[in-house]
């Protein structure tokens, strides 16, 4: 049975509660999945500080003493992640985005190959689809075979047509989140993928050394040394292009720079 952990950031139970449950429900019926909600707002979190300790040395030394890792392990011991908030001056909730800013060292040193995400975004009025590509892109960065995720718009009281499209919108991206969650769980990266490895990679091992923590954790992977994050198979063509980021990454540093 695959485990499915839903991380909602409204404390209101309302429409984004509505919607995750809804969506859970479409999942259960269709697939052996056991979800859980977890509600953000029923944990202790504080805001990151920026010190960046946990780049540096880890985050077992973050100064913040709160629920974070009681919520970092969820997401560890789920096969499915999904990220649910509502749509708050044009962007996600703050509880939401609190959350995510503690997740910054998993940024620079990803841990969830293999899970499968997707996001849910509920608003009044726009701007939301624009949540769903930030949600999206960090899951992605994260490592997580990300599933295009929904953004469902109406106002408040909903009408009958409005509610028959929120219905739809979450019954496909069910279907589609429990394809992926089923599927192989270590797909042949894409074109952007793969170049962000290399060139981040071979950046990594010119300008760090054993005092970083990055460093220490690619070398621990033995990811200086592999074609990509996980043992998968590149054609031909991703072969090449890969061997040419290797080398482009020292070039465009110092163009940039």
């Amino acid at each position: 049975m695959k485990k499915v952990s839903v991380f909602v950031g409204s404390a209101h139970k309302k429409n984004t509660h509505e919607a995750v449950t809804q969506f859970v429900n479409h999942l259960q019926a269709d697939g052996a999945v056991d979800c859980e909600i977890v509600t953000l707002s029923d944990y202790k979190l504080e805001t990151c500080r920026g010190c960046r300790v946990c780049f540096s040395k880890g985050e077992e030394f973050c100064p913040l003493k709160d629920d974070r890792d009681v919520l970092f392990e969820k997401i560890a011991q789920s096969d499915g992640v999904v990220f649910a908030s509502p749509n708050y001056t044009w962007h996600i909730s703050g509880m939401m985005k609190v959350f995510l800013d503690r997740l910054g060292a998993a940024c620079h040193r990803p841990r969830y190959f293999g899970k499968t995400f997707t996001s849910i975004v509920t608003q009044g009025i726009g701007r939301g689809n624009e949540i769903v590509k930030y949600f999206d892109f960090l899951a992605t960065i994260l490592g997580f075979n990300t599933v295009k995720g929904v953004c469902l718009t109406a106002l408040d009281p909903r009408t009958e047509k409005d509610q028959q499209r929120i219905d739809r919108s979450l019954e496909k991206l069910s279907k589609r989140f429990l394809k992926k969650l089923t599927a192989s769980p270590f797909p042949s990266p894409s074109m952007f993928m793969l170049m962000g490895f290399r060139m981040g990679r071979s950046s990594m091992k010119e300008l760090l050394d054993e005092s970083s923590k990055d460093y220490r954790y690619y070398a621990e992977k033995g990811w200086f040394d592999s074609e990509y994050y996980y043992p998968t198979h590149l054609n031909p063509i991703k072969k090449t292009l890969g061997n040419m980021f290797d080398k482009m990454a020292p070039t465009l540093r110092r163009l940039i720079a």
